[in-house]
This record gives structure tokens, sequence and C-alpha cells, in this order.
């Protein structure tokens, strides 16, 4: 079984973050123990090197391993050179023993807020699914903005320039989960034997209608996938349950 902490939009700033909420969060998500956490992006507010120093710091409060991709507040300012600097590679690929990849995706671009995935790196994306597949691994995949648009988030904007491609790369290669987060809303999409899943926002006062600040958190078994939606400091709930790919 492994069990993986889901958590995106912390918003670290001087206006937009609430560190109450955070340090909740981060008591929370210790005691889970989790195999790992991947954060989703959008990590500070303006892409300023004085906020990521303090992300780094606030970021070291997590016991389990982190893995971070940036958003595209992250990506102002010249944040994403800040990113790479302090918090580490903007895409990457991780094994978890034998059996799991995931794969995180920067589908930011510099002082703008559309996400885009390009050509380059979407060619990369279908080499590492194509050896997710010779190897029977379970694929899961990170990235910050979403793929498919969001109920209950207004006019859509921001989705990826390129989701089309993305999405059909994700679909026939049956990635068993997409972790995505931007809206700051909570959402589950399953479209083929791939689940599409965001975030909403952990430490933000920027949130939607009556959401709450929340992280997933993902417990995948043999057979299984059970998602669950953890409001910080409140409710814990089943968010969706799923068979397992087996490729």
């Amino acid at each position: 079984m492994t069990v993986i902490a889901h958590i995106s939009d912390l918003h670290i700033s001087n206006a937009s973050f609430d560190e109450d909420m955070f340090m909740q969060a981060v008591t929370e998500i210790n005691n889970l123990q989790p195999d790992m956490i991947v954060l989703t992006g959008d990590i500070v507010e303006n892409g300023l090197y004085v906020e990521f120093q303090q992300a780094t710091r606030y970021l070291s409060m997590f016991e389990a391993p982190l893995f971070a991709v940036p958003g595209n507040h992250d990506s102002r300012n010249l944040g994403y050179q800040s990113f790479e600097e302090l918090i580490g590679e903007r895409s990457w690929k991780l094994t978890l023993g034998d059996e799991f990849t995931v794969v995180g995706l920067d589908s930011s671009s510099p002082d703008e807020d559309r996400g885009h995935i390009g050509t380059p790196q979407h060619m990369w994306l279908e080499h590492q699914l194509d050896e997710c597949a010779i190897k029977d691994n379970f694929s899961i995949v990170a990235l910050h903005h979403h793929v498919i648009p969001i109920p209950q988030t207004g006019r859509e904007r921001n989705v990826l320039s390129d989701a089309g491609d993305v999405l059909k790369t994700l679909t026939t290669h049956e990635v068993g989960i997409v972790l995505c987060g931007h809206k700051h809303v909570p959402n589950i999409w399953k479209i083929n034997d791939t689940i599409i899943v965001n975030a909403g926002s952990l430490s933000s006062n920027k949130l939607r209608g009556k959401n709450n600040n929340s992280y997933n958190v993902y417990i995948i078994s043999e057979d299984e996938i059970e998602i669950f939606l953890n409001n910080v400091g409140g409710e814990k709930f089943l968010f969706g349950k799923f068979p397992r790919n087996t490729l």
C-alpha cells in the first residue's frame, strides 16, 4: 500500500497566505506519515526570491519526501529561476520501488497565467510513459494547470493551451492518476481508465464560494485507489474510490 498526500496552491506571501492554516496542515500530514507529498504548484504568490526563501523554511517542516512542480504564480518575476535554485527541478521523474512512477511536469510560462506543456516536454512525457508501459509500472503525472475545466470555478481562462494533446497522451497511456491544482477547488474526473484529480488550496485565503482549505490523500493498494478530501482542521471524507489500473 502506498499513501500520497497531494497539496497545492499555498501562495506563501505577506498577503495571501494563512500561516495558521498551513501549520495545522503540516501537523495533520505529518501525523498521516505518507510515503511522499506531491505539491502541484503556486507555492508562492508573486514569484519573488524572498518568498521562495520563506517557502523553503515552511516546506522543510514536512517530514515526508516532498516533490513540487511550479505554478503560474511561481513563474512570475523570474520565479522560475528561483524555483530551480531553492525548490528543485521544474520537471522530474521518480520511481517508488519497482512498480510506481511519478512524473512531474512544468505547465507554467514566465509571467503568464495560462498553462502550456510544449512539444519538447510533451515528447519527454511520452517517452517516460512508454517506459512505464514496458515495465508495467503504475503511473502518476503531476502538473499545476488543470487539463479539463473544473465545475463551479467561473469562466474558463487558464486551462492548458495544449490540453487536447496532453489529455490524449495521458489517457492512451492509461496513466493511473493525474494530479492538478490551480483552481483552488477539489474535483475528480475519470476519463477511460485515468483519474484526474484537482486539489484545493492548502493555505491561501483566496477561496471560491464555500470551499475550505484542503488537501487530498491517496491510498493506493494492489486492487484499488481511495481518494480522501481532508479539510484542514475539519472534516475528512472519502472523495472517490476506483479500481486500480493494471496494464
